[in-house]
């Protein structure tokens, strides 16, 4: 019994020597230490931004953030003297906010204050605006080369469940960029790259529940291409039941009609009973033309350039197989290759790369 207490007392003391040099921190001991930093506030506008902190510590020290928009890098470090870089994301609202970045050092913290001006209501132009209605997101695509945090990109093969072809990337395929902004526009391209093609597939990292939705868009040319406007809900479970929107949608091999469509249990093209609707437009893929849908809890109706193309409605009856439109859902632009429609009538890879341009997203809700 006293060799197995003594071995016992042997690991205990190994143990509270091993935390003591490995993971207790300075707080744990109770040292009180000092740490201060220059700035001692960040004021940042809306757009994504970065400040650097210079720091000087009487010890090991760390630095975190709670708020999930401010970031901080490096956490810490056992140096006395260091920097740490606040990167702060963007402001997608229309009102200001406020949090914090903590620096520690033994028990002593000092915080330091962020804050962050709104996104404005307006672009710096006056934008048109749905009567009874108020803009509450856009994204002009006016700054940096990039898209911004707004929008979140899914990414992979497999098909997406339409069999398509390409393979959908965050943004860039090595040194290949095929999202970018320039010049007030974002451009997504759909590439050959090492005998594969890569495209885009982004999303909105808000959602809304009803609303009026549009975006100025040039669309790709040939045989193969997909381009897609369109939502999807935000706690998506299943398809269809879920719902989808297709605000605008063409394909390649039928150049210039563009569609508009809802999916739904009831109401999908897998069993025939699509409700869709289609428009000839001669310049779809030379010129900029505006696509908006107007959703609301009676129905959801589209159009191009002002002009009613697809209307569907609520039947009222309180079946969501025939309307699970009553959820937020978030917008997605995409620019697919081949598949079960775009490829219906084969690919043609010498029209690649092919681009899909988009001037603006713009989103509208009741005042």
């Amino acid at each position: 019994m006293n060799r197995i207490l003594n071995k016992l007392t042997i690991f205990t003391l190994l143990f509270s020597l091993a935390s003591c040099s490995n993971g207790s921190s300075n707080e744990d001991s109770g040292v009180v230490g000092t740490i201060a930093c220059t700035p001692t506030e960040i004021s940042v506008g809306y757009a994504t931004a970065t400040q650097t902190l210079e720091v000087v510590a009487s010890g090991e020290w760390s630095a975190f953030s709670n708020e999930s928009w401010i970031t901080c890098s490096p956490t810490g470090s056992v140096d006395t003297k260091g920097t740490v870089t606040v990167t702060i994301a963007a402001n997608t609202s229309t009102a200001a906010r406020e949090g914090s970045v903590v620096l520690k050092c033994g028990t002593t913290r000092v915080t330091v204050p962020v804050k962050q001006t709104a996104k404005p209501e307006s672009p710096g132009t006056e934008i048109p605006t749905p009567d009874g209605y108020k803009l509450v997101w856009y994204d002009e695509f006016d700054e940096g080369t990039e898209p911004s945090a707004d929008w979140w990109y899914e990414t992979g093969g497999g098909g997406w469940g339409n069999n398509e072809l390409q393979n959908y990337v965050a943004g860039y395929q090595g040194l290949e960029q095929l999202a970018a902004v320039k010049d007030g526009v974002l451009t997504i391209t759909a590439k050959k790259i090492d005998d594969k093609v890569y495209s885009i597939r982004m999303n909105t990292s808000q959602s809304w529940k009803y609303g009026y939705f549009e975006a100025r868009l040039k669309l790709p040319s040939g045989k193969g291409t997909w381009p897609a406007f369109w939502m999807m809900p935000k706690n998506y479970t299943s398809w269809p039941a879920d719902g989808e929107i297709d605000i605008m949608e063409e394909v390649g091999y039928r150049p210039n009609y563009v569609s508009s469509a809802i999916h739904c249990t009831s109401y999908n093209h897998s069993i025939g009973t699509e409700k869709t609707g289609e428009t000839y437009l001669s310049t779809s893929q030379t010129e900029y033309h505006v696509y908006a849908l107007e959703w609301t809890e009676d129905y959801i109706r589209t159009y191009v350039d002002g002009k009613e193309l697809f209307y569907f409605a609520n039947d009222k009856k309180g079946n969501k197989d025939t309307w699970p439109f009553d959820a937020a859902f978030y917008l997605k632009l995409n620019l697919a290759w081949g598949g079960n429609w775009g490829g219906a009538e084969g690919v043609d890879e010498s029209v690649l790369p092919a681009t899909y341009s988009i001037d603006y997203v713009r989103v509208f809700q009741k005042q």
